[in-house]
């Protein structure tokens, strides 16, 4: 298998993001002003490495992040398997105390390894890694591929980088992701290390503003 360098980036701020509404699968927001820069800075900082693919989820909060590469005619997919996890009756919900609550619940449960549970009527985290993981294995098989774009959502980051280290799904809050961070994954055709874990060094811009 060929080596690659995989950027796995999470999408860029929504307003459900910057006023708690909960964004799941079935929430197919924009970018709001701020994910829009996070997003153009993002583009700034990584516009010369000679992307191969991109690869996205369905939902157009991952599109408007790497816009600036699909303007490039980067080869660009979409994968359903790649959304965000479905919050079920909660998603597009404004969070309150006692929706927190059941939260705080279910993700204790999760860490207590009960990955198998789902919330709201929604996915577990089984079933998301589930259709993680035939997208994940497309993109190793490819070996023309080697530098690699990857936008998807910040439980779906969490969920996959489990898979991708080997690590129990219970484990999956210890994976960090703000808004437009990036996972740089290596791949040398055996196996993964992470060389930049949840970075947002390229929005220095930003907080300097």
């Amino acid at each position: 298998m060929a080596s690659k360098r995989i950027y796995l980036i999470r999408h860029g701020q929504t307003d459900y993001n910057q006023r708690g509404i909960v964004q799941g699968s079935s929430v197919d927001t924009s970018l709001n002003e701020t994910g829009k820069l996070q997003a153009s800075l993002f583009y700034e900082h990584h516009k010369n490495i000679p992307f191969d693919k991109i690869y996205t989820s369905k939902l157009r909060r991952t599109h408007q992040s790497v816009q600036g590469f699909i303007q490039d005619a980067i080869p660009w997919e979409q994968h359903e398997g790649l959304n965000e996890i479905s919050w079920g009756e909660y998603d597009g919900k404004l969070t309150t105390p006692a929706d927190k609550a059941i939260y705080t619940g279910i993700m204790h449960r999760w860490s207590m390894g009960e990955t198998h549970l789902a919330i709201g009527g929604g996915e577990s985290p089984e079933e998301v890694m589930a259709r993680q993981i035939p997208v994940w294995e497309l993109i190793l098989s490819r070996t023309n591929e080697i530098n690699i774009l990857v936008c998807i959502h910040g439980r779906a980051i969490r969920i996959l980088l489990c898979h991708v280290m080997n690590v129990p799904l219970k484990n999956m809050d210890s994976f960090l992701h703000d808004n437009l961070c990036l996972y740089l994954l290596e791949y040398d055709g055996n196996k993964i290390s992470i060389a930049k874990s949840n970075s947002v060094a390229h929005l220095e811009k930003m907080q300097r503003v």
